[in-house]
């Protein structure tokens, strides 16, 4: 990411940095934990944020991502959300988006996807990335899907493994959620809590740099949204406190 951005952002500080991880099993486990595949088995082209969080959520991405590289939209369906600039990048081959998610019709559907694969990261935590080598990524995006994650530690570190020095992850949140599929402790929490949940997840797996942006400030009348992000910090600037 470079130059100032127009969305107000705010540093996350973990609670008890030196700490375990905060969540126990059960805080992580849906109120409904049958089988995700069968779940999703049904495709749903529909959008899950109301048209205003999807303009502004366009707005940020087209701010924070890169013009060059390989993206990895994870948690992907028949949308990506992203720019047009994105999606000019992509068809000049100067960008290679990759999008793994749990319904093959949604994935066929996405336009913006250079490739794709089915992958339910509840029961296999590591994303598998065809083709790819360790530390090949520019960035990684997740919209409105975080909560639904079992393993969230397991799954971003895995991400934070492939991913270049500099690079960063960016986690968008609403609070619109299927209730019976979200992870228990979810419910239980405020917007800000929740917030603060998902530094928790980037902070122990491993990411720095931790921030949560506001997209759009809620209303009765629109959709609130937010993006927390981290960045991985290479080995040399971690020892240095960069």
């Amino acid at each position: 990411m470079s130059g100032p951005s127009t969305f107000p952002a705010r540093p996350y500080t973990p609670a008890n940095p030196n700490g375990p991880f905060p969540y126990s099993s059960q805080d992580l486990t849906p109120v409904e934990a049958g089988s995700d595949t069968t779940f999703y088995s049904m495709p749903r082209l529909v959008t899950h944020i109301d048209d205003n969080a999807i303009f502004n959520l366009r707005r940020y991405y087209a701010e924070a991502l890169p013009r060059r590289g390989r993206i990895l939209d994870f948690c992907s369906s028949w949308i990506s959300h992203y720019p047009e600039e994105i999606d000019l990048a992509n068809k000049r081959g100067d960008v290679e988006i990759l999008g793994t998610g749990m319904n093959e019709v949604e994935l066929q559907n996405n336009p913006v996807l250079s490739k794709w694969w089915v992958q339910d990261l509840n029961t296999e935590s590591e994303a598998r990335i065809p083709g790819v080598e360790q530390a090949q990524l520019d960035a990684a995006t997740c919209t409105v899907s975080i909560d639904y994650l079992t393993k969230p530690t397991e799954i971003l570190n895995g991400i934070r493994s492939q991913m270049k020095d500099g690079g960063h992850v960016h986690l968008a949140i609403s609070n619109r959620c299927f209730p019976t599929k979200v992870v228990g402790r979810w419910l239980k929490l405020n917007e800000n809590e929740r917030l603060n949940m998902v530094g928790d997840y980037l902070w122990w797996s491993g990411w720095r740099e931790i921030e949560i942006v506001t997209v759009v400030e809620g209303s009765w009348m629109k959709d609130p949204l937010w993006v927390v992000r981290g960045k991985r910090i290479g080995e040399r600037d971690e020892a240095i406190g960069r």
